[in-house]
Protein backbone atom coordinates (compact mmCIF):
# COMPACT_ATOMS: atom_id res chain seq x y z
CA UNK A 1 0.00 0.00 0.00
CA UNK A 2 1.39 3.40 -1.02
CA UNK A 3 0.34 6.75 -1.49
CA UNK A 4 1.61 9.56 -3.32
CA UNK A 5 0.82 13.48 -2.99
CA UNK A 6 1.58 15.00 -6.16
CA UNK A 7 4.25 17.81 -6.59
CA UNK A 8 3.19 21.51 -5.10
CA UNK A 9 1.42 24.09 -7.91
CA UNK A 10 4.70 26.31 -7.14
CA UNK A 11 8.20 26.11 -5.53
CA UNK A 12 7.34 28.58 -2.76
CA UNK A 13 11.42 28.58 -1.89
CA UNK A 14 12.14 29.56 -5.87
CA UNK A 15 9.86 32.83 -4.85
CA UNK A 16 11.40 33.13 -0.97
CA UNK A 17 14.91 31.71 -0.89
CA UNK A 18 14.64 33.17 3.07
CA UNK A 19 11.74 30.34 3.84
CA UNK A 20 14.06 27.13 2.72
CA UNK A 21 15.82 27.33 6.22
CA UNK A 22 12.61 26.83 7.70
CA UNK A 23 11.48 23.31 5.53
CA UNK A 24 10.62 20.46 8.06
CA UNK A 25 10.07 16.68 6.75
CA UNK A 26 6.77 15.42 7.97
CA UNK A 27 5.78 11.85 7.33
CA UNK A 28 1.82 11.67 6.05
CA UNK A 29 0.67 8.42 8.11
CA UNK A 30 -1.86 8.04 5.11
CA UNK A 31 -4.18 5.35 8.07
CA UNK A 32 -6.23 2.77 5.84
CA UNK A 33 -8.23 0.01 7.60
CA UNK A 34 -6.24 -3.20 8.10
CA UNK A 35 -5.29 -5.59 10.55
CA UNK A 36 -2.46 -4.51 12.20
CA UNK A 37 -0.29 -6.63 14.80
CA UNK A 38 2.01 -5.63 17.73
CA UNK A 39 5.03 -5.56 15.47
CA UNK A 40 3.26 -3.02 12.67
CA UNK A 41 3.33 0.96 12.59
CA UNK A 42 -0.03 1.39 13.16
CA UNK A 43 -3.28 3.56 14.43
CA UNK A 44 -5.63 1.92 17.13
CA UNK A 45 -4.02 -1.54 16.20
CA UNK A 46 -2.37 -3.63 18.85
CA UNK A 47 0.85 -2.53 20.89
CA UNK A 48 4.20 -3.98 21.30
CA UNK A 49 3.71 -4.30 25.22
CA UNK A 50 6.11 -6.12 27.61
CA UNK A 51 4.49 -8.80 29.18
CA UNK A 52 5.61 -7.41 32.43
CA UNK A 53 5.20 -3.93 32.13
CA UNK A 54 1.73 -2.82 33.98
CA UNK A 55 -0.52 -1.17 31.32
CA UNK A 56 -1.19 2.36 32.15
CA UNK A 57 -4.00 3.64 33.38
CA UNK A 58 -6.20 6.77 34.25
CA UNK A 59 -7.06 7.88 37.65
CA UNK A 60 -8.88 10.85 36.67
CA UNK A 61 -10.11 13.26 37.47
CA UNK A 62 -13.35 12.54 34.94
CA UNK A 63 -16.84 13.43 34.60
CA UNK A 64 -17.97 11.28 37.27
CA UNK A 65 -15.51 12.64 39.57
CA UNK A 66 -17.09 16.23 39.59
CA UNK A 67 -18.40 17.28 42.81
CA UNK A 68 -21.79 18.12 41.02
CA UNK A 69 -21.47 15.25 38.27
CA UNK A 70 -23.75 15.03 35.14
CA UNK A 71 -26.75 12.89 36.21
CA UNK A 72 -27.49 9.67 33.86
CA UNK A 73 -25.85 6.99 32.03
CA UNK A 74 -23.24 9.00 29.52
CA UNK A 75 -20.82 6.80 28.37
CA UNK A 76 -20.82 4.16 25.13
CA UNK A 77 -19.69 0.88 25.35
CA UNK A 78 -16.31 0.02 23.58
CA UNK A 79 -18.16 -2.98 22.42
CA UNK A 80 -20.66 -1.36 21.17
CA UNK A 81 -18.79 0.99 19.09
CA UNK A 82 -16.92 -1.74 17.67
CA UNK A 83 -19.84 -3.98 16.82
CA UNK A 84 -21.84 -0.78 14.93
CA UNK A 85 -19.07 0.16 12.94
CA UNK A 86 -18.95 -3.78 12.06
CA UNK A 87 -22.56 -3.81 11.34
CA UNK A 88 -22.45 -0.93 9.26
CA UNK A 89 -19.93 -1.92 6.79
CA UNK A 90 -21.65 -5.22 6.30
CA UNK A 91 -24.62 -3.22 5.62
CA UNK A 92 -22.85 -0.79 3.18
CA UNK A 93 -21.66 -3.88 1.20
CA UNK A 94 -24.79 -5.11 0.91
CA UNK A 95 -27.32 -4.26 -2.09
CA UNK A 96 -30.29 -3.21 -2.75
CA UNK A 97 -32.19 -0.68 -0.60
CA UNK A 98 -30.21 0.57 2.65
CA UNK A 99 -33.60 0.11 5.03
CA UNK A 100 -33.77 -3.55 3.71
CA UNK A 101 -29.60 -4.46 4.12
CA UNK A 102 -30.05 -4.87 7.73
CA UNK A 103 -31.54 -8.67 9.35
CA UNK A 104 -33.95 -8.09 12.08
CA UNK A 105 -31.48 -9.83 14.46
CA UNK A 106 -28.48 -7.43 13.11
CA UNK A 107 -31.24 -4.37 13.39
CA UNK A 108 -31.73 -5.21 17.02
CA UNK A 109 -27.90 -5.65 18.10
CA UNK A 110 -27.66 -2.15 16.58
CA UNK A 111 -30.10 -0.98 18.92
CA UNK A 112 -28.49 -2.25 21.37
CA UNK A 113 -24.90 -1.89 20.88
CA UNK A 114 -26.11 2.30 20.78
CA UNK A 115 -27.40 1.91 24.34
CA UNK A 116 -25.96 4.15 27.00
CA UNK A 117 -23.78 2.68 29.73
CA UNK A 118 -22.86 4.12 33.18
CA UNK A 119 -20.04 5.62 34.13
CA UNK A 120 -17.17 3.28 34.29
CA UNK A 121 -15.08 2.85 37.59
CA UNK A 122 -11.75 4.23 38.25
CA UNK A 123 -8.86 3.70 36.38
CA UNK A 124 -9.68 3.48 33.50
CA UNK A 125 -7.46 1.53 31.02
CA UNK A 126 -5.85 3.33 28.15
CA UNK A 127 -6.81 3.16 24.90
CA UNK A 128 -4.10 2.30 22.28
CA UNK A 129 -4.12 5.61 19.77
CA UNK A 130 -0.89 4.75 17.29
CA UNK A 131 1.95 2.95 17.31
CA UNK A 132 4.98 3.89 15.08
CA UNK A 133 8.38 2.00 14.17
CA UNK A 134 11.27 3.81 13.20
CA UNK A 135 11.74 2.05 10.41
CA UNK A 136 8.57 3.21 8.98
CA UNK A 137 9.51 6.55 10.26
CA UNK A 138 12.78 7.91 10.16
CA UNK A 139 12.56 11.01 12.33
CA UNK A 140 15.01 10.32 15.06
CA UNK A 141 13.15 13.46 17.28
CA UNK A 142 10.41 10.86 17.28
CA UNK A 143 12.34 8.02 18.97
CA UNK A 144 14.89 9.65 21.26
CA UNK A 145 17.44 6.57 20.41
CA UNK A 146 15.00 3.99 20.75
CA UNK A 147 13.20 2.27 17.91
CA UNK A 148 9.62 2.08 18.58
CA UNK A 149 6.56 4.82 19.96
CA UNK A 150 3.74 4.31 21.46
CA UNK A 151 0.64 6.86 22.19
CA UNK A 152 -2.15 6.17 24.36
CA UNK A 153 -4.81 7.97 25.81
CA UNK A 154 -8.14 8.03 28.19
CA UNK A 155 -11.32 8.16 26.04
CA UNK A 156 -12.48 10.77 28.23
CA UNK A 157 -12.34 14.43 28.19
CA UNK A 158 -10.21 15.87 30.75
CA UNK A 159 -10.49 19.61 31.01
CA UNK A 160 -6.74 20.14 31.86
CA UNK A 161 -5.63 23.80 31.20
CA UNK A 162 -9.31 24.54 29.83
CA UNK A 163 -9.24 21.78 26.55
CA UNK A 164 -11.47 19.28 27.26
CA UNK A 165 -9.41 16.62 25.25
CA UNK A 166 -8.48 12.87 26.31
CA UNK A 167 -5.24 12.23 28.62
CA UNK A 168 -2.52 11.07 26.33
CA UNK A 169 0.72 9.19 27.76
CA UNK A 170 3.44 8.11 25.74
CA UNK A 171 5.85 5.38 25.58
CA UNK A 172 8.67 5.04 23.54
CA UNK A 173 10.96 1.21 23.98
CA UNK A 174 13.60 -0.61 22.02
CA UNK A 175 11.71 -3.58 20.09
CA UNK A 176 14.67 -5.80 21.03
CA UNK A 177 14.48 -5.72 24.57
CA UNK A 178 10.62 -6.90 24.60
CA UNK A 179 10.67 -10.48 24.35
CA UNK A 180 7.15 -11.57 25.83
CA UNK A 181 4.10 -9.59 24.19
CA UNK A 182 1.53 -8.76 26.08
CA UNK A 183 -1.18 -10.81 24.78
CA UNK A 184 -4.64 -9.12 26.05
CA UNK A 185 -4.04 -5.71 27.27
CA UNK A 186 -6.89 -4.02 29.77
CA UNK A 187 -9.79 -2.30 27.46
CA UNK A 188 -12.17 0.20 28.81
CA UNK A 189 -15.48 -0.92 29.40
CA UNK A 190 -16.73 2.27 28.35
CA UNK A 191 -15.50 5.66 26.26
CA UNK A 192 -17.22 9.37 26.08
CA UNK A 193 -17.84 8.93 22.52
CA UNK A 194 -17.22 7.10 19.36
CA UNK A 195 -15.27 9.63 18.28
CA UNK A 196 -12.16 8.84 20.56
CA UNK A 197 -11.91 5.22 19.45
CA UNK A 198 -9.50 4.86 16.61
CA UNK A 199 -10.31 1.63 13.86
CA UNK A 200 -7.54 -0.43 13.51
CA UNK A 201 -5.47 0.97 10.67
CA UNK A 202 -2.09 0.09 8.35
CA UNK A 203 0.02 3.01 7.48
CA UNK A 204 1.64 4.04 4.03
CA UNK A 205 4.11 6.72 5.52
CA UNK A 206 4.75 9.06 2.68
CA UNK A 207 7.92 11.64 3.23
CA UNK A 208 6.73 15.64 2.50
CA UNK A 209 8.56 19.02 3.57
CA UNK A 210 6.39 21.14 5.32
CA UNK A 211 6.55 25.32 6.23
CA UNK A 212 5.52 26.92 9.42
CA UNK A 213 2.36 28.17 9.36
CA UNK A 214 1.79 32.06 8.76
CA UNK A 215 1.51 32.61 12.44
CA UNK A 216 3.94 31.01 13.59
CA UNK A 217 6.19 32.45 11.14
CA UNK A 218 5.80 35.51 11.88
CA UNK A 219 7.10 34.99 14.86
CA UNK A 220 9.74 33.50 13.59
CA UNK A 221 10.90 35.95 10.67
CA UNK A 222 7.51 38.47 10.75
CA UNK A 223 9.19 40.37 7.58
CA UNK A 224 9.25 36.94 5.37
CA UNK A 225 5.65 36.11 6.90
CA UNK A 226 4.57 40.15 5.26
CA UNK A 227 6.09 39.31 2.14
CA UNK A 228 4.11 36.44 1.58
CA UNK A 229 0.84 37.23 2.38
CA UNK A 230 1.84 40.20 0.22
CA UNK A 231 1.57 40.30 -4.01
CA UNK A 232 4.93 41.96 -5.61
CA UNK A 233 7.21 38.73 -4.94
CA UNK A 234 4.91 36.57 -6.15
CA UNK A 235 3.80 38.46 -9.44
CA UNK A 236 7.58 39.55 -10.14
CA UNK A 237 7.81 35.65 -10.06
CA UNK A 238 5.02 35.34 -12.52
CA UNK A 239 2.95 34.06 -10.71
CA UNK A 240 -0.74 34.32 -10.51
CA UNK A 241 -3.51 32.82 -8.99
CA UNK A 242 -6.33 32.98 -11.54
CA UNK A 243 -3.58 31.16 -13.90
CA UNK A 244 -3.24 28.38 -11.13
CA UNK A 245 -6.73 28.19 -10.14
CA UNK A 246 -7.17 27.35 -13.66
CA UNK A 247 -4.07 24.91 -13.96
CA UNK A 248 -4.92 23.12 -10.89
CA UNK A 249 -8.94 22.39 -10.43
CA UNK A 250 -8.27 20.51 -7.12
CA UNK A 251 -7.34 24.08 -6.42
CA UNK A 252 -10.29 25.66 -4.67
CA UNK A 253 -11.02 29.09 -6.11
CA UNK A 254 -12.43 30.63 -2.60
CA UNK A 255 -9.75 29.04 -0.80
CA UNK A 256 -7.11 30.96 -2.87
CA UNK A 257 -8.62 34.44 -3.62
CA UNK A 258 -5.15 35.44 -1.83
CA UNK A 259 -1.79 34.48 -1.51
CA UNK A 260 -1.15 34.02 1.69
CA UNK A 261 -4.81 31.39 1.22
CA UNK A 262 -2.36 30.00 -1.84
CA UNK A 263 0.47 29.29 0.77
CA UNK A 264 -1.81 28.26 3.71
CA UNK A 265 -3.89 25.71 1.13
CA UNK A 266 -1.49 24.34 -0.68
CA UNK A 267 2.27 24.91 0.24
CA UNK A 268 2.88 24.86 3.53
CA UNK A 269 1.18 22.07 5.48
CA UNK A 270 0.05 18.95 4.74
CA UNK A 271 -3.25 18.00 6.15
CA UNK A 272 -4.34 14.66 7.99
CA UNK A 273 -2.52 11.74 10.26
CA UNK A 274 1.28 13.33 9.85
CA UNK A 275 4.30 12.80 12.10
CA UNK A 276 6.80 15.29 12.91
CA UNK A 277 6.28 18.72 10.52
CA UNK A 278 5.25 21.98 11.32
CA UNK A 279 2.08 22.49 13.77
CA UNK A 280 -1.21 23.22 12.02
CA UNK A 281 -2.30 26.13 14.96
CA UNK A 282 -6.08 26.65 14.89
CA UNK A 283 -8.03 27.69 18.02
CA UNK A 284 -4.30 27.81 20.01
CA UNK A 285 -2.19 30.63 18.98
CA UNK A 286 2.23 29.90 18.75
CA UNK A 287 3.25 29.60 22.01
CA UNK A 288 5.92 27.61 23.64
CA UNK A 289 5.55 24.64 25.19
CA UNK A 290 8.14 24.00 27.58
CA UNK A 291 8.60 20.25 29.06
CA UNK A 292 8.39 20.78 33.08
CA UNK A 293 11.00 18.87 33.32
CA UNK A 294 13.88 19.87 31.35
CA UNK A 295 12.49 23.15 29.86
CA UNK A 296 13.27 22.24 26.61
CA UNK A 297 10.66 23.06 24.12
CA UNK A 298 8.05 20.41 22.90
CA UNK A 299 8.06 19.77 19.49
CA UNK A 300 5.27 18.67 16.75
CA UNK A 301 5.47 14.53 17.44
CA UNK A 302 1.88 13.66 15.83
CA UNK A 303 -1.01 15.06 14.35
CA UNK A 304 -4.50 12.98 14.57
CA UNK A 305 -6.95 13.65 12.01
CA UNK A 306 -10.48 13.13 11.30
CA UNK A 307 -10.09 13.18 7.73
CA UNK A 308 -7.60 12.16 5.30
CA UNK A 309 -8.21 15.96 3.25
CA UNK A 310 -10.63 18.95 3.43
CA UNK A 311 -12.05 21.88 1.74
CA UNK A 312 -8.72 23.81 1.51
CA UNK A 313 -6.40 21.27 0.71
CA UNK A 314 -7.57 19.45 -2.45
CA UNK A 315 -4.04 19.66 -4.16
CA UNK A 316 -2.77 17.58 -1.06
CA UNK A 317 -4.96 14.17 -2.13
CA UNK A 318 -2.81 11.56 -3.16
CA UNK A 319 -2.68 10.32 -6.75
CA UNK A 320 -4.06 6.70 -5.64
CA UNK A 321 -6.98 8.35 -3.75
CA UNK A 322 -8.42 10.84 -7.00
CA UNK A 323 -11.15 8.79 -7.95
CA UNK A 324 -12.68 8.63 -4.43
CA UNK A 325 -12.61 12.39 -4.37
CA UNK A 326 -15.98 13.99 -3.32
CA UNK A 327 -14.81 17.64 -5.18
CA UNK A 328 -18.13 19.10 -4.40
CA UNK A 329 -16.63 18.67 -0.31
CA UNK A 330 -13.37 18.76 -0.89
CA UNK A 331 -12.76 15.39 0.82
CA UNK A 332 -11.61 11.95 0.00
CA UNK A 333 -14.43 8.94 1.08
CA UNK A 334 -11.62 6.75 2.33
CA UNK A 335 -10.52 9.90 4.52
CA UNK A 336 -11.55 8.82 7.73
CA UNK A 337 -11.11 4.99 7.53
CA UNK A 338 -8.87 5.89 11.54
CA UNK A 339 -13.01 7.51 12.45
CA UNK A 340 -11.58 9.62 14.82
CA UNK A 341 -13.87 12.71 15.46
CA UNK A 342 -11.95 15.72 16.78
CA UNK A 343 -14.40 18.84 16.83
CA UNK A 344 -14.05 21.93 14.46
CA UNK A 345 -10.31 22.25 13.76
CA UNK A 346 -10.84 18.02 12.87
CA UNK A 347 -6.85 17.73 13.81
CA UNK A 348 -5.66 17.23 17.77
CA UNK A 349 -1.60 17.60 17.80
CA UNK A 350 0.78 16.25 19.99
CA UNK A 351 3.65 18.09 21.51
CA UNK A 352 6.39 16.49 23.24
CA UNK A 353 9.64 16.41 25.17
CA UNK A 354 12.32 14.35 23.00
CA UNK A 355 13.83 13.14 25.95
CA UNK A 356 11.10 13.00 28.93
CA UNK A 357 6.95 11.52 28.48
CA UNK A 358 5.73 14.97 28.28
CA UNK A 359 3.06 15.66 25.96
CA UNK A 360 0.76 18.79 25.34
CA UNK A 361 -2.20 18.79 23.06
CA UNK A 362 -3.26 21.57 20.58
CA UNK A 363 -6.09 22.44 18.31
Amino acid sequence: MTRTTPPRPVDVTAIFPELAPFARTAYRLHPRNGAPTAHDSSVGGPLLWPAEEPWPSCAGPHEWDKPKPVRGDHAESLEGVRTTRRLLREEASRPGPRAERLRPEEREALRQANARVPWPANPVPMLPVAQLWARDVPLPGLFAGTDVLQVLWCPFDHDEDGKPYPRVTLRRRTAADVTDVLAEPPRPASVQYSGYVPEPCLLAPERVTEYPNLMELALLEPGLAEEIEGESRWEAAGVRLDALVAEHPDLDPDDAERYEDLYRCALSLAPGWKAGGWSTWGRTDPVDRPCPACGTPAEPLLTLASTEAYGDSGTWIPYEDRDLVRWGHGDVESGNQAALTLGDCDTLQLHACPAHPFVDLVQ
